[in-house]
């Protein structure tokens, strides 16, 4: 269903490149925005603005490595100077390890935080910086939107994975306290909230399945098959489960929501 409020909205993603962020990128152009897209693989970000241009929206690609603030600053750049102004800022770009605690070395974890982390506090403050000098394009409405990505591996518990991804779980968890501090901070001007996946369907589950049959001796495809066997609604998460939610959320239907980070896994969490 077409959302009007999305019309011609200038919206930026990060890791557009594949898996969620491209799908986030495609739902946002199918509601007739006008898009950025970035990814540390500046020919991925191509291609996913080619792709969008073919659903008849405008689209500018670039690559960016987020845990630069100058390639974070460039992104709003391009969509100011494209478009005029950045009225949605998806802030999706991460990565994933799976190694147990004991064998992490400082440099997984500064590798995980620095893009997880500090890669979203930096397009986050790159964006606000444009949205909280720019007029809201409708009257009463915020100035802009910010949407991180943060995962249910941020919230309580986890079990037995736990051992094996811990850097991932605890730049989730930042991502979300990110996303309460932001929100504070600049509000009622800008809403910023994050969206917790659960299991998706993407590359980067397939990376982690792979990497699970390494450290553990388990079978391909075991922990994923063990993981969507717990799913209440009985199928694995699809990149597109994750983009509705982000649609709603740069919509006007979400102009009062803020400092939230709403799960979305088929029931794995519930609160």
């Amino acid at each position: 269903m077409q959302d009007s409020s999305l019309q011609d909205a200038v919206v930026a993603v990060t890791g557009a490149g594949q898996g969620i962020g491209r799908a986030i990128a495609t739902a946002f152009a199918r509601q007739g925005a006008r898009l950025v897209v970035s990814d540390i693989n500046g020919e991925a970000a191509q291609a996913t603005a080619d792709a969008l241009r073919e659903l008849g929206v405008q689209a500018e690609a670039l690559r960016v490595d987020v845990r630069s603030p100058d390639d974070n600053a460039a992104q709003v750049a391009r969509a100011a100077a494209k478009f005029g102004r950045l009225d949605v800022m998806v802030c999706n770009a991460g990565i994933v390890q799976v190694k147990h605690f004991m064998d992490l070395v400082p440099a997984d974890w500064d590798t995980m935080m620095g893009v997880n982390v500090t890669g979203v506090f930096l397009s986050m403050q790159a964006a606000a910086r444009q949205m909280l000098g720019q007029a809201p394009r409708v009257a009463g409405a915020p100035q802009g939107k910010i949407i991180n990505l943060a995962s249910i591996a941020g919230r309580m518990g986890a079990g037995p994975i736990a051992a094996l991804m811990a850097p991932y779980r605890a730049s989730k968890a930042a991502v979300i306290s990110l996303t309460q501090s932001a929100a504070i901070t600049f509000a009622p001007k800008v809403t910023v909230n994050a969206i917790c996946p659960g299991i998706v369907d993407t590359a980067m589950w397939a990376k982690i399945d792979r990497d699970m049959a390494e450290q553990t001796g388990a079978a391909l495809g075991q922990s994923w098959q063990q993981r969507i066997a717990a799913i209440p609604m009985g199928r694995p998460q699809e990149a597109q489960d994750v983009a509705g939610v982000a649609v709603f959320l740069g919509s006007s239907a979400a102009d009062y929501m803020t400092g939230q980070s709403i799960n979305v896994e088929g029931g794995l969490v519930m609160s």
